[in-house]
């Protein structure tokens, strides 16, 4: 609900949760410190330029992708028709972490997202776990996005010229493939947009999102036309686990509305759109995956997804007799799956931007060009290493380590909510979360749920990733950050 009575927010005290020189792990940074640096960076500062509705569009544009094209198509035969209940399991869970995030985007509104409302409330240890999960998150994102765009390109090339990329060159390593051109040369032209400025991004982004918004609702009109209500006859084949395991994995679909806060110092107005954005975006994005999802198990049986990759194509093309359709459907497919690597790598550079402002990582990921206001070196560095492995590992893997770390970076924003709540309650919110600690605490248990469901193998690489962030923060991180250097002086 919105809070235009709130009281101004009072100047943050130690007992509140401002820095505490020498007490290492727990050291927090004031909620006014991080609203006050808001935008500044080594050499330059971001530009305020992004509106509510271009917000709202960074956001669909993030999570609207490959969850829908690609990964729909995997998750089918774990559920069978009641994949339809397992996005609204897993819409559910984001809808929960939504809350928070409204809540506390539009109370810090900063370029750091959930790593920087962790460090303002549970310090920076756990900020620097969040932050680590973070780039996860959004770094193998990219990276399984840029995946699932390859596979739509061949079928436009197929469509339109007859032609089709060899699979060693096209298809992920592991199904056919050894090294994914495609996925490289989407995340290098995401680069290319990113390097030219915020709101010149955005702006091609928000074109992209309304291709993909009518491809999506092309979509259902024609494979309505195909609806077989025989397809339901077994909702759930493979009972609770199968829509549990499935709507663990769809979760990846939901990840992008996250990326709106990262917009927090380019935003104009962050403390009034932010929370707006964010929720208008899950509300679409959810409305637009169970109805595709419906359509396409009603215009063909569960078990005939099992191998298909581009599946709402596929569809088309059987429904109508016609490959018009399908390859029409294709080029949407393409333009929308490289809006979701723009607008997520935009998210994973803000991250990283904000992490070096603090001295958690090289101070070359805050550097702002003068010019155009963005993180030149963070932007390149990070495309070419997204850019690789997206070349480089299958997508299966990438899209659970996406989901397992964004879990459990929701999860700790329904954790700072609470601990916001108890510590700053004079803070100004244009935004509160209903129900008190109700939403949040239901919040942490769906993230925590979902995370159990997921594969012994992801939670294996998962372990992995956190033992070498433990390493890197330790040996750089917590000497090197500035409260650390600041409590030395």
């Amino acid at each position: 609900m919105l809070d235009h009575g709130a009281a101004p927010p009072s100047t943050e005290s130690p007992a509140a949760g401002g820095p505490r020189p020498g007490r290492g792990l727990m050291r927090r940074k004031p909620v006014e410190a991080l609203v006050a640096e808001g935008g500044q960076g080594e050499g330059g500062s971001l530009k305020r330029s992004l509106g509510m509705w271009q917000l709202t569009m960074i956001s669909i544009g993030a999570t609207l992708g490959t969850g829908i094209f690609i990964v729909l198509g995997e998750n089918i035969p774990k559920a069978g028709p009641a994949i339809t209940l397992s996005f609204v399991i897993a819409g559910l869970t984001a809808l929960f972490s939504a809350l928070s995030y409204a809540e506390l985007a539009g109370t810090i509104p900063v370029a750091g997202s959930s790593y920087s409302y962790a460090y303002a409330t549970l310090g920076e240890f756990v900020a620097w776990i969040c932050g680590w999960c973070l780039i996860i998150e959004y770094g193998v994102s990219v990276s399984a996005v840029a995946v699932g765009w390859g596979q739509y390109l061949n079928e436009l090339l197929d469509g339109t010229i007859g032609v089709t990329l060899p699979d060693a060159l096209s298809a992920p390593p592991g199904s056919g493939g050894y090294f994914n051109l495609p996925a490289l040369i989407v995340v290098l032209l995401a680069m290319v947009f990113l390097l030219g400025g915020a709101r010149e991004s955005a702006r091609i982004n928000t074109i992209m999102v309304a291709v993909k918004i009518a491809a999506l609702v092309l979509f259902c009109v024609i494979g309505f036309m195909g609806f077989k209500s025989g397809n339901y006859s077994d909702f759930m084949p493979l009972g609770r686990v199968g829509v549990s395991a499935a709507a663990s994995s769809l979760f990846f679909s939901y990840i992008g509305f996250d990326a709106a806060s990262t917009a927090g110092e380019e935003a104009k107005n962050p403390k009034r759109d932010l929370p707006r954005a964010i929720m208008l975006s899950l509300v679409i994005v959810t409305a637009l995956y169970v109805l595709v999802a419906v359509v396409a198990v009603g215009a063909r049986p569960w078990k005939q997804f099992e191998g298909s990759e581009a599946v709402l194509a596929d569809i088309m093309k059987d429904v109508t007799g016609q490959s018009f359709w399908a390859t029409l459907l294709a080029a949407c497919a393409v333009i929308a799956i490289a809006s979701v690597v723009l607008t997520v790598l935009y998210g994973q550079t803000r991250i990283l931007f904000a992490m070096a402002r603090d001295g958690l990582v090289p101070k070359v990921f805050a550097k702002v060009s003068p010019r155009t206001g963005t993180p030149v070196a963070n932007t390149v560095i990070v495309s070419v290493f997204c850019g690789v492995l997206a070349a480089a590992v299958p997508l299966g893997e990438l899209a659970n380590a996406t989901s397992i770390g964004t879990l459990f970076a929701f999860a700790l924003v329904n954790v700072a909510v609470v601990v916001l709540r108890y510590t700053r309650p004079d803070m100004a919110r244009t935004f509160r979360v209903p129900l008190g600690w109700v939403i949040p605490v239901m919040g942490f248990l769906s993230c925590g749920y979902l995370m159990w469901n997921l594969p012994g193998i992801t939670w294996q690489y998962f372990g992995y990733w956190m033992a070498a962030g433990l390493v890197i923060y330790f040996g750089y991180g917590y000497r090197r950050s500035r409260l650390a250097t600041a409590s030395q002086k």
